[in-house]
């Protein structure tokens, strides 16, 4: 059931990410999508990623178990610290422009305050 939950999941996920990547390819490049809608799918696009990322990896581990755990049991340990290291590698790269990417879209802006005094 865990590896049909998390294999479910990351397919989603990962085509989510797909179509959001898609239609940031495909956008239309006017000035207020570069506010609001460039980044919001940039960030649906990453968080899907992520998740399809971590489904993966808890699919591997399912299928690990269930494949190698009658058998040989001193070797899952070591595979799945070395599939794992690839995805929490993009993870730790990629992160901090997720962080940057929705406070700046979502943060405070330099563009929403107007000054009430009047420049000659």
């Amino acid at each position: 059931m865990v590896f049909l939950a998390a294999d479910t999941l990351a397919l989603f996920s990962s085509s989510t990410s797909l179509l959001m990547f898609l239609g940031i390819l495909t956008s239309r490049y006017s000035e207020k999508d570069f506010l609001r809608s460039l980044p919001m799918k940039m960030g649906i696009g990453l968080l899907t990623l992520f998740l399809s990322i971590a489904a993966m990896l808890i699919a591997f581990g399912a299928s690990l178990h269930l494949v190698l755990y009658h058998n040989v049991n001193w070797i899952m340990v070591p595979i799945g610290l070395v599939a794992s290291v690839p995805s929490l590698l993009f993870a730790f790269l990629q992160f901090p422009l997720l962080v940057e990417l929705l406070f700046s879209t979502f943060g405070p802006s330099i563009f929403g305050k107007q000054s009430d005094e009047i420049i000659m």
